[in-house]
């Protein structure tokens, strides 16, 4: 084995193009932190070159000498800053710092063992070639015997001796790592990772001191380890089913006992295989949906197909603390967008008034309610307006919590109108939030503003912060959603506390983007009656077509 030293492996702020996907929660957002969150990696340089400038370490062999990727993860600890937007799905580049890689070059001597254990790792757990293209799943096919070391321990000392050497223990899925010795009662097979131990040699000096205290022989015995359907894990199932060369796809959002996938056309005359092997490896998960359309309609839902399961969506899902329950298949529910809600109620402060323009089901609203706030909350599809009314009292802030059944304009121009007048009648310094969860279609709301209260007395003194979603394929996002906004509005934000706020990528080169700034005065007291007719004056929401919604179902 290869000792650490203290040389670095890469230069400081090295940058680094990986191909990756995020974990199971996730999908590739950006976190309101603005660092990506843990990336699977799935792909990367075929050689990256060492501080030294002169040797260079072929990527698996280079991960292998990192604890912390071993698992092909990337923490976001080893994350210093983006610096570039993705260049596709699945790509991102990356700066490492400079302190977190102070690892050994394995040496040239070292790099055939290297590649021999990659070999070893790619062959162990490939599956029988006869379940490629398998369409109904079939559990009986898929088992393997494999041969893996094994060290003999007497009885009385197990325990204590895994402890210690739980660094090098096979580690696979629903699998047993103490097995009956058929020869001697008093003793038991210990199995261990094939990839980290080959021969007595491969134990470390902490592994050998610990086995002469428990007074075991370091001699490797060859187990033949029969693997079934439970040992395997689901990527490694899907990889040998799917042809060759496809695309693989095992992510999925959790809504409750709901796993909700969005599978793509070559995977589809699997999708009935992949939905039962994403409940099996699941626990919890009863139903796996496929969504079969984008969001087409006013009420943002979209049609789904049950893979796997039963035909049960209602749920219910717990977020930052808060209860949640809907019928998923008539409503809009994104657990991505978890960080965003914390992110906007944090802004908030005990008795600020928060109006909800497109509330859903209460995701803003009910956090906002327990923090103190006046709230008004609305949505035009009546299933969402149902279950608000529902989460509310679920949540127990019914009576903090006014609820709307309105389109968007008319909630802004009557109950958000009314409401802003009794403010500043009250001349109340508390502040007023109006969210705009809507990205498809929020900005062409803006114009509500104008000559909102053109008929009171104009004042500054309370002037709503407005959090406006929108989607944006542009170069620069952030300026791309304030020049729309500043077109809606027919003024510059210039001076009105505006900000953007990268929420998440949608799509290649597609981002989700939260303008936050506050209503002008002159916008908001402008007598539109000595204005001419605009004659582009933006669609109510009713007549949006489909072309505003993104290809993944919206947000």
């Amino acid at each position: 084995m290869t000792s650490q030293t203290n040389t670095p492996l890469l230069h400081r702020s090295s940058s680094v193009q990986l191909r990756a996907v995020q974990l199971r929660r996730g999908r590739r957002v950006m976190t309101s932190s603005g660092c990506p969150p843990p990336l699977e990696i799935v792909e990367a340089p075929s050689d990256m070159l060492s501080a030294r400038g002169s040797v260079r370490i072929p990527w698996r062999i280079y991960r292998s000498q990192l604890p912390s990727i071993t698992n092909s993860v990337l923490s976001r600890t080893l994350v210093k800053g983006v610096v570039g937007q993705r260049l596709h799905p699945f790509s991102i580049r990356l700066r490492l710092s400079y302190d977190c890689f102070r690892y050994s070059i394995p040496s040239p001597s070292k790099m055939p063992e290297q590649k021999e254990k990659v070999e070893l790792e790619l062959d162990l757990y490939t599956l029988p070639s006869e379940v490629r293209g398998m369409t109904q799943l079939d559990r009986d096919a898929f088992t393997k015997t494999i041969t893996v070391p094994a060290l003999k321990v007497k009885n009385e000392v197990i325990n204590k001796l895994i402890k210690s050497l739980k660094n090098i223990l096979l580690q696979r899925p629903g699998l047993k790592r103490i097995i009956e010795d058929p020869t001697e009662e008093n003793c038991k097979f210990v199995l261990l990772d094939p990839y980290k131990m080959s021969s007595a040699d491969s134990f470390q000096e902490a592994d050998r001191v610990a086995l002469k205290q428990f007074n075991v022989s370091s001699e490797i015995h060859k187990y033949n380890l029969n693997l079934t359907y439970e040992n395997f894990k689901t990527e490694e199932i899907l990889r040998a089913v799917l042809p060759e060369g496809q695309d693989v796809t095992s992510g999925f959002s959790r809504i409750g006992h709901i796993a909700h996938m969005n599978l793509r056309d070559h995977q589809l005359p699997y999708r009935y295989l992949i939905g039962q092997v994403i409940m099996d490896k699941n626990p919890g998960v009863t139903s796996v949906v496929n969504k079969t359309t984008t969001i087409e309609n006013t009420y943002r839902n979209f049609q789904m197909e049950v893979l796997a399961g039963e035909d049960n969506m209602v749920t219910q899902v717990k977020e930052n603390n808060n209860n949640y329950k809907f019928d998923f298949s008539k409503v809009y529910w994104n657990p991505r967008l978890s960080a965003e809600h914390g992110r906007i109620v944090g802004l908030l402060k005990p008795g600020d008034v928060f109006f909800d323009v497109f509330a859903g089901v209460g995701p803003f609203a009910v956090p906002a309610a327990k923090k103190n706030c006046t709230v008004f909350a609305n949505d035009l599809n009546p299933e969402s307006y149902k279950w608000l009314v529902h989460n509310c009292s679920l949540n127990k802030v019914d009576k903090k919590v006014h609820t709307f059944n309105q389109d968007g304009r008319d909630f802004i121009l009557g109950p958000v109108r009314e409401e802003l007048t009794k403010v500043l009648v009250k001349d109340d310094k508390n502040s007023v939030h109006i969210v705009m969860n809507l990205p498809a279609l929020a900005m062409e709301f803006l114009d509500a503003f104008k000559g909102l209260l053109k008929d009171q007395p104009p004042s500054k003194s309370i002037l709503p912060t407005v959090h406006c979603y929108s989607f944006s394929k542009d170069r620069d996002p952030s300026k791309d959603v304030k020049e729309r906004a500043e077109n809606f509005l027919g003024t510059s934000l210039e001076g009105c506390c505006c900000s953007v706020h990268p929420v998440r990528n949608v799509a290649p080169n597609k981002e989700m983007m939260c303008l936050s700034f506050q209503i002008p005065a002159g916008v908001l007291y402008r007598d539109q009656s000595e204005e001419q007719d605009n004659p582009g004056e933006p669609l109510a929401k009713r007549a949006r077509t489909d072309e505003a919604f993104s290809a993944d179902g919206g947000f």
